[in-house]
């Protein structure tokens, strides 16, 4: 089965991303607005089981934090897509590194962790560019407090569902 680990922001934050996302997003109908902590990977039961324990561990010991989402970007030429980006990402990558360390290394990833919230994907670069250059004249200033990370899974209509919630304790 896919698994992966993601944050859902605020209600605020998901209604502006889904205003979005509605016409720009052919994943809308899958899976909430949501950040990416750790991409889907496929997982037997035994690697579940370590997962978790590893997850728990990691929400053990990482604080709450607050994001803030400032402007809107794209990670054109390399894929078109179109997301809110984050002033301070810091907080972010310091989890993803947690999250994605020791045996759940990702071995071989071709770039960087990006924390974002993608609002368009699959978009012609004609399409991506109009609607890029709107979307830089429009002010954006959201916050959000992050106090959990969730593990999910894809079922078979390609959906993503909450596996479990790690509450953030330390």
């Amino acid at each position: 089965m896919l698994y992966g680990v993601a944050i859902f922001p605020s209600k605020e934050v998901q209604d502006v991303a889904n205003s979005y996302r509605k016409r720009f997003d052919p994943h809308y109908n899958l899976i909430q607005p949501h950040l990416t902590v750790r991409e889907k990977e496929e997982w037997n039961d035994e690697q579940l089981a370590k997962a978790i324990t590893h997850l728990q561990s990691v929400a053990d010991q990482t604080a709450p934090f607050t994001v803030h989402f400032n402007r809107f970007s794209t990670f054109y030429p390399v894929g078109n897509v179109i997301y809110m980006a984050l002033s301070q990402p810091e907080p972010l990558v310091k989890l993803y590194h947690n999250i994605c360390s020791g045996l759940w290394k990702e071995p071989g990833k071709p770039y960087g962790y990006t924390p974002h919230l993608t609002i368009g994907q699959q978009l012609s670069s004609d399409e991506l560019h109009d609607v890029l250059a709107s979307l830089r004249k429009t002010p954006l200033d959201l916050t959000a407090n992050i106090d959990r990370f969730h593990l999910l899974y894809q079922t078979e209509n390609e959906a993503w569902t909450v596996h479990q919630t790690f509450q953030l304790k330390g």
